[in-house]
Formats: C-alpha cells, structure tokens, sequence
C-alpha cells in the first residue's frame, strides 16, 4: 500500500527549496563584506575574505591624510613597515565568526596600535566596530557606503 499526500502539500513542499533560494540572497546582504565609511567619515574601509578569515583594508580617502594620499604607516612600532602606504592596508585582520560577531584585531594607523576588536551588524547598514583592551572596549558605528 502506498500513501499518496495531498496535491496542495506536495505544491507546498515543492515550494520550500524554492523559498530558500530567494532567501539566500536576502541572508547575503546583510553580511559584513562591503564598503563602509568610519564614524568620522574620513575613509571607506572594505570587508571582504581574506585567505581563510576575513580583514578589512582602507579602500579610499574621503579626507585627505596629512601627508597626501601617499600618506604612509608613520606611526608603526616596526620601523620595517612605517614605509607602506596606507591605502590599501589592512586595518582589520584576522576575523572570524563567533555567532553574531566576527572577532578579530584593528590596527590604528594614527596611533600605530593594535587592538582585539569585535564587529557585528546593528542592522543591514549600519556596523558596530569596537577595539579593546583588556575588558574595556571603545566602538564606532560604521556606515555601508553607497
């Protein structure tokens, strides 16, 4: 004996790994990866894979450094490294997903320090980046640039 479902379940389950297939896209979106422009709008730094973890590299100026935008990484506690240029240069290295937050380093170039940082998603547009020391935590809210 065979059991045979009802038409409209088998419509309905059909419709499932469709519903998923348009879901994807909507999950996607509201990823980490991208552009987006710093709390104090000077740079647009871009998220994406690097290797087997994620970085972020500062992409563009929106303020020109200082020194021009050949500005290089001056502050740098290694004297090999003060002559890149930091355009280009990963600010955000080392991520890696621990439920809703990527956990990694941030390098500030003004101070030529490094941090353990902390990025989540506050909403699709809008990303919290947080550097610290110890238990104690500075953040910036982030903007997905346009």
């Amino acid at each position: 004996m065979t059991l045979s479902m009802p038409r409209p379940v088998k419509m309905a389950l059909g419709l499932i790994p469709a519903a998923f297939a348009f879901a994807t896209p909507a999950m996607a979106a509201d990823s980490i990866m991208g552009d987006w422009v710093t709390e104090e709008r000077d740079a647009i730094i871009r998220i994406s894979q690097c290797g087997k973890s994620v970085c972020g590299r500062i992409h563009k100026y929106l303020v020109t450094p200082p020194n021009g935008v050949g500005q290089k990484d001056i502050n740098n506690p290694d004297k090999s490294l003060r002559n890149r240029t930091l355009l280009g240069m990963p600010i955000l290295t080392g991520f890696k997903p621990d439920d809703d937050i990527w956990r990694g380093k941030v390098y500030d170039p003004k101070s030529g320090k490094t941090y353990r940082s902390e990025v989540s998603l506050k909403s699709r547009n809008k990303l919290k980046m947080k550097g610290c020391i110890a238990f104690i935590c500075q953040g910036q809210d982030w903007t997905r640039a346009k």
